[in-house]
């Protein structure tokens, strides 16, 4: 008898609606759409592809690339036969990528572009494992003997019979090990995280659950596959429910992606929704006369509304009229043009976001819901589920899952979704799981009514020189809301007094300093920050205060191993590439 696996539910989901759309791919001139009876023949094509290249159960293959179909079809084909897939961000360097092969010892890596395949080629006499290289759909030929084109490898199937790919599908059990998630590295190499077949068909059935997700939602495929949270968005759940996937074409052209398909589901990182508040904040204070008054009136009927239906609650009486006439003068207007005229779900997730934002999008009728969790427990842990969402918090426990904090506010976490331990690394693994407990890194608190509230990380807690210990998450979320300023790195620890690095919101920088250059210098933009910072400073303790700042000249990115492929701060590599910077907001201290 098959267990119920990813692979099994994607079998079923063929059988149950062969001729639905399972996924679609912009080819220039429109979506092309693919059936459910498609999605399954492929990845079983795929399946038997792997046992002919003599890939066996629990050998890791790598996947590289932006998302597409090849990536899910790769991936779940793996799943079938007991091979292990394993996802590795594109902005990997060629170091990086020659680690993640050599520890998973990957007989096949699946590229992207031939700028990838280089990568691979620069260290290719240090992969002791690697034997065949898969050039996805799109990419230039690359003449060398251990790379195949994507159909050259999907062919190779034909020689394995498809019985040879069932019969490994059902020796699959909940506790064979199904994927492994190489984590970002944000304080050194990247560990590997092993999710069972149990871990990802619980937590995707948890997600259906949740969200509500039928067969009738939609939604767009873009933050990188290698993440846990965009693999259950773009995998997982919608085989589990039989939704829709639309795979955009890059994240440049994702805000026309979103217009153009209008998805019921929608998955970002804050950064996402932090360019969206950016964007529609700007253009609406530039709003004046009758339609300002029109849209601070509507906004106000938003937030009323959504405060409601935050506690599964709907509007009545005048309120009900008022949010239809808000509705159909302001929302239905403004949310097409987002991408979010059909957007039922709105989760933001992987990092905190401001409650600012969250209550920004709340006054135009769109409610964002915030989900906590991490690659060892499988994505979700606590979720802001419609009708029942508290903004500021990251929602109640989710049923089946136990969450308690630890003496010293860690957030502990017991359930089916809590990682099998690390591939390769024993003594991380004793170190994450005690007694059966996943130990976060994360210090939380829960409410009266069972919210969970993310205050830091264990790991970035600032110890001042007068001995005061001060989580810098909470400041840099609040200093971050003010439009000029795009990243937050708090400075302090045995320091007599905090400090902040700052970058800046390019667009609006650039409006306040009319264009000009060295806008980190621009004596406009330096007095709007300093009022942001002083703003902050009323929401803190006095000891919490920002006394000193820099603007830098540019923003963070992944390129100077400042940013994890997922936008979180590397806080060493920040502290290491602007010591003089810091040493110089302490000077005269």
């Amino acid at each position: 008898m098959t267990v119920d696996t990813i692979p099994s539910r994607l079998l079923k989901q063929a059988e149950k609606r062969p001729h639905a759309t399972a996924y679609a791919v912009y080819t220039g001139g429109g979506w092309q759409k693919f059936n459910w009876d498609t999605y399954a023949k492929n990845v079983i094509q795929a399946a038997r592809a792997f046992l002919a290249l003599g890939v066996d159960s629990g050998n890791p293959i790598c996947i590289m690339s932006f998302n597409c179909p090849e990536w899910v079809i790769a991936d779940v084909g793996a799943m079938a036969i007991g091979a292990v897939p394993a996802g590795i961000y594109q902005t990997c360097s060629a170091p990086e990528v020659e680690y993640i092969l050599n520890h998973s010892e990957s007989p096949v890596v699946f590229l992207e572009s031939v700028e990838h395949w280089e990568k691979i080629d620069e260290v290719r006499d240090n992969l002791t494992s690697l034997k065949h290289v898969v050039m996805l759909p799109g990419a230039d030929v690359v003449d060398d003997e251990l790379v195949m084109s994507w159909d050259d490898f999907v062919a190779k199937g034909d020689e394995i019979a498809e019985e040879e790919v069932t019969k490994r599908l059902e020796a699959l059990t909940d506790e064979s090990l199904a994927t492994m998630i190489y984590t970002s590295g944000t304080t050194g190499p990247p560990k590997a995280v092993m999710l069972s077949h149990g871990n990802l068909s619980w937590t995707a059935s948890c997600a259906i659950d949740i969200a509500g997700l039928t067969s009738a939602d939609s939604s767009v495929s873009y933050l990188p596959l290698a993440h846990i949270a965009e693999q259950m968005f773009t995998i997982h759940a919608p085989i589990t429910a039989g939704s829709q996937i639309y795979f955009a074409e890059s994240i440049e052209q994702l805000k026309d992606n979103l217009v153009d398909v209008q998805p019921t589901v929608i998955f970002g990182v804050p950064r996402v929704w932090e360019k969206f508040y950016s964007a529609v904040s700007t253009k609406l204070k530039a709003a004046t006369g009758a339609k300002a008054k029109l849209v601070a009136w509507a906004r106000g009927v938003g937030s009323r509304v959504s405060d409601l239906r935050n506690k599964g609650q709907e509007p009545s009486g005048l309120l009900a009229l008022q949010y239809k006439l808000a509705n159909k003068l302001i929302f239905k207007k403004l949310k097409p043009l987002l991408g979010l005229g059909n957007a039922r779900v709105c989760v933001s997730g992987a990092a905190p976001i401001a409650s600012e934002v969250l209550e920004f999008f709340a006054s135009l009728d769109v409610i964002i819901h915030e989900v906590y969790g991490q690659s060892e427990d499988c994505g979700p842990t606590t979720f802001n589920a419609p009708g029942k969402t508290r903004f500021g918090t990251v929602g109640p426990r989710i049923d089946g899952i136990e969450v308690k904090i630890a003496e010293d506010d860690e957030v502990l976490v017991r359930g089916p979704n809590v990682f099998q331990g690390y591939y390769k690394n024993q003594e991380a693994t004793d170190e994450t799981i005690i007694d059966g407990w996943l130990h976060s890194g994360d210090l939380g608190k829960f409410d009266g009514d069972g919210f969970l509230s993310i205050i830091g990380r264990k790991k970035d807690i600032i110890i001042t020189a007068g001995g005061k210990n001060i989580t810098p998450a909470n400041i840099e979320s609040t200093l971050k809301n003010h439009p000029l300023i795009a990243e937050a790195v708090v400075i302090g620890d045995r320091r007599k007094y905090l400090s902040a690095l700052l970058t800046l919101d390019e667009e609006e920088a650039a409006r306040v300093g009319n264009g000009g250059a060295n806008l980190h210098e621009n004596a406009d933009i330096i007095a709007q920050v300093e009022e942001g910072v002083e703003t902050t400073n009323q929401n803190f303790a006095r000891v919490e205060h920002i006394r000193k700042f820099t603007i830098l000249p540019r923003n963070f990115n992944e390129e100077s191993g400042e940013l994890t492929p997922t936008s979180k701060i590397k806080r060493r590599v920040i502290n290491e590439n602007y010591a003089d910077e810091i040493e110089a907001m302490y000077a005269d201290a």
